[in-house]
């Protein structure tokens, strides 16, 4: 019998979530399986992935063969890596030691990436946010200009000779004030 490690779909239509199953190759996709090994949920940002790595570690060295959609979700999560140490390990090539320390080392790099990968993420998403806002700032800022030069009386305008001759007779016409007060009050 060939066993297969594959993908179950169910969830409701285009909210599609995954189970991880190890099952016969002659079965149904969502039909019978052996073993339920994790759950793959694509819908969220990163995709969430909940695996029993032990358990697919072991199907793993008992034959059983992965799509190449379960490969890489094994291989994103270190499955595939540790069966490949261990099998040097049982070919006696390492220790069983040498083999934890060295996929504690790649488990480590590979928190340090999505630490890295969720703060770039977001800060994307801050940048985004701040540049809509600043554009909207500028979008408010050029209609209530739009407005207070719509609501504003126009300026009459005057011509400019006017204006000469009016400033001439200003200072003629407030001397002439100001020397009236002073009359009055003499007498």
């Amino acid at each position: 019998m060939a066993v297969k490690i594959r993908l179950a779909r169910r969830g409701r239509k285009k909210k599609a979530i995954y189970d991880i199953v190890v099952a016969d190759a002659r079965a149904p996709r969502d039909g019978r399986f052996i073993e339920k090994l994790g759950i793959y949920n694509p819908g969220t940002n990163p995709a969430s992935i909940v695996l029993e790595s032990a358990k697919a570690v072991d199907w793993l060295l008992k034959g059983a063969q992965p799509t190449d959609t379960a490969r890489s979700i094994l291989q994103h999560e270190g499955v595939m890596l540790r069966k490949h140490l261990q099998v040097g390990v049982n070919k006696g090539a390492i220790t069983q030691e040498v083999a934890d320390a060295r996929f504690d080392e790649w488990k480590e790099s590979k928190t340090d990436r999505k630490a890295s990968a969720a703060d770039s993420l977001s800060q994307k998403k801050d940048a985004d946010k701040q540049a809509k806002l600043d554009a909207e700032r500028k979008v408010n800022q050029t209609r209530a200009e739009a407005i207070a030069k719509k609501n504003t009386p126009p300026a009459e305008e005057v011509p400019a000779e006017v204006t000469d001759e009016v400033s001439e007779e200003a200072p003629a016409e407030e001397a002439a004030a100001t020397d009236a007060p002073a009359e009055e009050t003499a007498e």
